[in-house]
């Protein structure tokens, strides 16, 4: 471990994980009821639900296809509803820099309320702060969100021999648009964020007597750091076909020109499953079949169980294998 704190902790991958294993948990762990997942459950009046806390640092606070208020609304609804649980209160904390302008408050305020709006969220508390200029860079949001599960048994550790894994959409768009987007590096493209709340098209699939054995939406990290966490989690091998990941033209281009691979990158709007091989077409339909889906697809299988040394093996079309390793370093901060 490092005597301080260094960016590449907050990335997502290896390093974040050691700092959450090695420091967090040697003081916290004990008190943890959400060990390895997204969002911790609770029972309330016999139904069982779950809570989110996220906080929202993104730079730049404006960017193709959404914003810090409604990356801050969708971030968390998604957590909650990868755990199975349809996202119902939420909380939000604002903490804002002396002199940030009123116009663009309102104008994250009223992205914030479209999402609300899309998923009948309701606000349950919330709180602001002012701090001196130069204490804070223009404005941060923390949202708690809690959801009512609807579909039980969804864990990383719960991968089975055998399950298929399933991607809703194609990766990378919202890391690669943060990259375009930063004045540093000047990159100038036609990219969008994914930047959505998941729920809506995963309602049916809730609804439904389909068993999903893990979900996770792939942020930070992207698909290499889920891919990880749940081999490591579930001590199994997933082996991923290369040519069955969607990554758009433009995706690609951008990770041409700055070495990187579009695995690690994240999204804000992609979800992966592990299900169970006879329900993976099934899974495929409903949400092709959404308005806000249509890319879903088998990418890649579990295969063992209590492995000792979990690996993610990723093979392309010539039938060359290599491995996915966690996400190293820092890539690139303040991505959301």
């Amino acid at each position: 471990m490092t005597k301080k704190i260094t960016l590449a902790q907050g990335n997502g991958g290896m390093e974040t994980n050691e700092l959450i294993e090695k420091i967090f948990k040697k003081h916290l762990g004990e008190f943890l009821c959400a060990d390895g997942e997204d969002a911790g459950k609770f029972l309330s009046n016999t139904k069982e639900y779950c809570i989110s806390t996220d906080s929202y640092v993104i730079n730049p606070i404006f960017f193709p296809g959404g914003d810090i208020g409604k990356l801050s609304i969708c971030g968390s609804s998604n957590d909650v509803a990868m755990m199975g649980a349809k996202p119902k209160y939420i909380s939000i904390g604002f903490i804002l820099e002396e002199g940030f302008g009123i116009e663009d408050l309102e104008r994250i305020l009223l992205s914030i309320k479209k999402e609300l709006e899309h998923t009948s969220l309701k606000i349950i508390s919330a709180d602001t702060k002012v701090l001196p200029s130069g204490n804070v860079d223009k404005i941060f949001i923390n949202t708690t969100a809690i959801g009512e599960i609807k579909k039980e048994g969804i864990s990383s550790k719960n991968l089975k021999d055998g399950d298929c894994i399933i991607l809703s959409g194609n990766i990378g768009r919202h890391g690669s648009m943060i990259f375009c987007a930063r004045s540093e590096i000047d990159l100038h493209s036609n990219l969008q964020s994914d930047c959505k709340q998941l729920y809506v098209i995963l309602e049916q699939i809730f609804q439904s007597d389909i068993c999903i054995h893990a979900l996770r939406d792939a942020t930070r990290g992207g698909l290499a750091a889920v891919m990880n966490e749940w081999a490591n989690a579930s001590k199994v091998n997933i082996v991923l076909e290369e040519k069955s990941i969607l990554i758009s033209k433009e995706v690609k281009g951008v990770c041409e020109i700055l070495g990187l691979e579009p695995y690690i990158l994240a999204n804000e709007g992609v979800c992966v499953f592990s299900v169970p091989a006879i329900e993976a077409h099934r899974v495929c339909q409903i949400l092709n079949s959404h308005p806000e889906g249509g890319e879903a697809s088998i990418i890649g299988r579990v295969e063992g169980k209590d492995i000792s040394t979990p690996k993610v093996i990723l093979k392309n079309e010539w039938g060359t294998k290599r491995y996915l390793e966690y996400p190293q370093g820092e890539i690139l901060p303040r991505i959301c």
